[in-house]
């Protein structure tokens, strides 16, 4: 398979474009070149926001793609750009949404992809908005609304006062107790980016997916302080937690719990990392970086 994945060298993108090349697929990254590019992928170098540069970039590869992964766009400009530019060069095109996209005020548990209702605002509203530019497109794409996404290549935490926190290591390690809004009762589905990335990439060929939206969620169900409990356990600590009131509602503030049927259906790759397997292996890759 020939894959295109509009960035390369994210927590997503790179996962996506390493587990792809793993599996031998013939990988092309776009990028603004800022990192180094992945060994065995085509890296093309422009910025998204030069559409020409990004029409002469393709142009010159004289190239069409099985699979085009867009894993940056948030703004209705670039899913208007996925629309004219990338998905005429691909068989299919992936948008990678966000679970934000849904109310957290009025949710249903597990929520469906539909019926649902849908915020209007901050990023789920702009990633809401990419949708839409997609459903009133005629072209053939998936949308995938992915919940809390963890593994290696990113940094620790579910929820605020410690979501993607640079220090929560040094936190626990310290004794410290964690200031979690809630207690940290709030119950979610996480989805390991190496599953993520393998769903992804079963979508190529299957017509099941063309011009549809999947929800994307681990195969666990677990309350948010269980998540820092099991990065507890691996660095050898007991977790300890200060109850946060909750000033607001917001995508972070509420049970994340999906119905994944229609996944299922369409015969695509079900995540299957057990989350206490995958918050070890995260953890450990963390402390391996830090010596």
């Amino acid at each position: 398979m020939k894959l295109l994945v509009i960035g390369g060298s994210g927590f997503v993108s790179g996962t996506l474009a390493r587990v792809a090349r793993g599996a031998g697929h013939q990988v092309w990254t776009l990028t603004r070149g800022q990192r180094p590019a992945l060994p065995g992928v085509t890296a093309l170098v422009a910025d998204r926001q030069d559409p020409a540069a990004v029409e002469r970039v393709l142009a010159s590869t004289q190239t069409d793609w099985d699979l085009a992964v867009d894993c940056i766009g948030f703004k209705p400009a670039d899913a208007r750009q996925d629309i004219a530019v990338f998905a005429p060069r691909a068989r299919q095109l992936v948008f990678i949404s966000t679970d934000f996209v849904y109310d957290p005020t009025r949710r249903q548990l597990p929520q469906p992809e539909e019926p649902a209702h849908y915020v209007t605002a901050d990023y789920g509203g702009d990633k809401r908005q990419c949708e839409l530019e997609f459903l009133n497109s005629d072209n053939s794409w998936t949308i995938l609304r992915p919940c809390h996404i963890y593994g290696p290549g990113s940094l620790l935490g579910c929820l605020p006062e410690h979501g993607r926190d640079p220090q929560l290591l040094d936190t626990l390690r310290s004794g410290q107790p964690l200031r979690l809004v809630g207690g940290g009762l709030f119950r979610q589905q996480p989805i390991h980016v190496r599953d993520l990335a393998m769903l992804i990439l079963s979508i190529a060929g299957k017509a099941t997916t063309h011009r549809q939206i999947f929800n994307c969620a681990g195969p666990d169900i677990i309350e948010s302080r269980e998540y820092y409990r099991i990065v507890a356990e691996v660095l050898g600590v007991e977790l300890r937690v200060t109850a946060v009131s909750m000033q607001e509602v917001s995508p972070f503030l509420c049970h994340r719990i999906y119905d994944l049927g229609k996944l299922r259906q369409a015969g695509l790759t079900m995540p299957a990392t057990p989350i206490t397997a995958g918050l070890q292996e995260h953890t450990r890759s963390l402390l391996t970086q830090s010596g």
